[in-house]
């Protein structure tokens, strides 16, 4: 078994898949799935493929007018408790990510994160096994 890699409480991440790099993401021991912030976000139901969600996304903070859309399969409907206790219904999907060293498949729910400092939270589902959490630091992974 790979030592865990240590990183800070927040760090920047990549999303092969999608060709989006370098993006701030909060490392959130206190939540339990990992959510992806989208400036908006369409659902449908695509003949032999299921429910498809097309999301647009401006991850980048200072660049908002960076948008990029993409199309990804929706594994299910779940219902979570948002940043103020409330609970709601949100896609959930499944990408790779790249964090340091360590590239994984990661499940993510989807949601307008426009009012929050951090666009992507990754929870412990997406830590477990791969990463140990150092909360007094950030950026540890600096490329």
């Amino acid at each position: 078994m790979a030592k865990p890699v240590v990183v800070g409480w927040k760090e920047r991440m990549d999303f092969p898949d999608w060709g989006i790099r370098r993006v701030k993401v909060k490392i959130d021991t206190g939540a339990r799935t990992s959510a992806l912030d989208v400036s908006h976000y369409e659902l449908r139901n695509v003949a032999g493929q299921g429910l498809i969600a097309q999301l647009r996304l401006a991850l980048h903070r200072r660049r908002p007018h960076r948008v990029k859309t993409i199309e990804a399969p929706v594994l299910k409907m779940i219902v979570v408790c948002n940043s103020s206790g409330m609970r709601e219904q949100r896609p959930l999907i499944e990408t790779t990510v790249r964090l340091g060293p360590v590239t994984k498949r990661v499940r993510l729910t989807v949601t307008n994160r426009a009012g929050m400092r951090f666009p992507v939270i990754l929870g412990r589902k997406a830590l477990e096994g791969d990463f140990l959490v150092d909360v007094s630091s950030k950026y540890l992974l600096r490329s």
